[in-house]
């Protein structure tokens, strides 16, 4: 047969069918089609699966677990007790100390002229990845959050420097940590003291603002080979919610961005693939995701990728609320209120763990009442949120 020619009323080589034809046709093929299910042979079941990246100048950590088969109830079984290590084509080798399938090992620096891979000894099989030189990671030349209309998120886009290669495509990967600052419900400046049955000035009671941390779960991936002059300009991370509490009053985003191989690239794709698509009928099996670490003892599969970086690459930048159209919920007053409580009734709340955030005593004029709000502590507290209270060193930063 010919080519097939889209997006025209002839196909060369064949006829067309009559359209009542073509939907009968397509008709009684949606009726056989049905939800595909892989089928996981034994073995792909019980595979090792290694995580980890061999860097400089820091620390390595490099998860080994085995794989269960896909409708047990069974979690991943961490590969405890192996003998891990890095070693170089030069002769080095970097023992690992391993916890409950955690090895991590000290890389003061590796040499740029030095093939490196990760050596693996577990269950009695021999494991190794691809020797490999160490690629150089440029430097992150700006990160910037944009808001494309006053009604969207805030998407967090990132512009690594100029590339050291701008003949070949370039590999990236990207992994993020973010901090921001949190205030608490309601703040106070006065208590209520049981002794004297009266209202106190007291500053300070409760930390006036606290900071969260966390850190981004997926890594990032990316290609240049639709940049002009392989160079990525404005790639999208990921986006902030502009109703989420990080961005209320200050936030703060530092990018790690890591130089990868094609292989590398290409692996993370298909492991996406893989993750997103379970169960699609041209989703690949965990035995065909690609790979550069094999078994030497058997021809027993892998699943992982070790890759090899000369450096890491860092970037932190900070989001102001003003600069964005930020919705924050309208948030219903949560104290309690009381009009004209007796000396036991403060009593009362205060030893139920209320503390005086309002004292209004208009009892001086014609009719006039006493109104009073009380909160709990996880009102007035950012701690109760989850938050620590020491400013970070980074955050008087610009």
């Amino acid at each position: 047969m010919k080519d097939v020619g889209f997006g025209s009323s002839k196909v060369s080589g064949m006829k067309v069918l009559p359209f009542y034809l073509l939907t009968l046709l397509l008709f009684m093929l949606s009726g056989c089609i049905e939800e595909y299910e892989a089928d996981i042979s034994e073995e792909d079941t019980n595979l090792l699966v290694v995580e980890g990246t061999i860097c400089s100048s820091g620390m390595n950590t490099f998860i080994l677990s085995r794989t269960a088969a896909t409708h047990s109830s069974d979690l991943p079984r961490m590969a405890t007790g192996a003998i891990v290590s890095v070693r170089g084509s030069d002769g080095s080798e970097y023992m690992t100390q391993g916890t409950n399938g955690y090895y991590y090992c000290m890389i003061d620096s590796l040499a740029p002229d030095v093939d490196y891979y990760l050596h693996i000894e577990t269950d009695g099989e021999i494991y190794e990845s691809e020797p490999q030189k160490p690629l150089r990671t440029e430097k992150i030349a700006d990160v910037v959050g944009i808001q494309n209309t006053p009604e969207s998120n805030i998407d967090i886009l990132v512009t690594p420097d100029v590339p050291f290669d701008s003949i070949k495509a370039n590999y990236y990967s990207w992994t993020y940590d973010e901090t921001w600052e949190v205030r608490p419900d309601y703040t106070t400046h006065i208590y209520f003291d049981i002794d004297s049955m009266k209202p106190l000035y007291k500053d300070n009671q409760f930390p006036a603002c606290g900071w969260k941390d966390a850190t981004g779960q997926t890594i990032m991936v990316g290609a240049s080979l639709n940049y002009e002059g392989q160079h990525i300009r404005r790639l999208k991370m990921y986006n902030l919610d502009r109703s989420d509490e990080r961005m209320y009053y200050r936030y703060s985003g530092l990018i790690h961005q890591r130089a990868i191989s094609k292989d590398e690239y290409e692996y993370e794709i298909a492991r996406r693939q893989a993750g997103t698509e379970m169960g699609g009928l041209f989703t690949p099996l965990p035995s065909d995701l690609p790979t550069n670490i094999h078994c030497l003892t058997s021809h027993k599969h892998v699943i992982g990728f070790v890759g090899c970086s000369l450096n890491t690459t860092e970037h932190r930048f900070f989001l102001n609320p003003k600069d964005f159209s930020i919705y924050r919920p309208p948030q219903k007053d949560t104290r309690l209120w009381f009009e004209n409580p007796s000396d036991d009734d403060c009593r009362r709340l205060v030893r139920n763990g209320l503390y005086l955030c309002n004292w209004q005593d208009e009892r001086w004029e014609p009719g006039g009442k006493l109104r009073t709000a009380w909160a709990y502590h996880y009102q007035l507290d950012v701690r109760s949120k989850g938050a620590y209270i020491e400013e970070p060193d980074f955050w008087s930063y610009e």
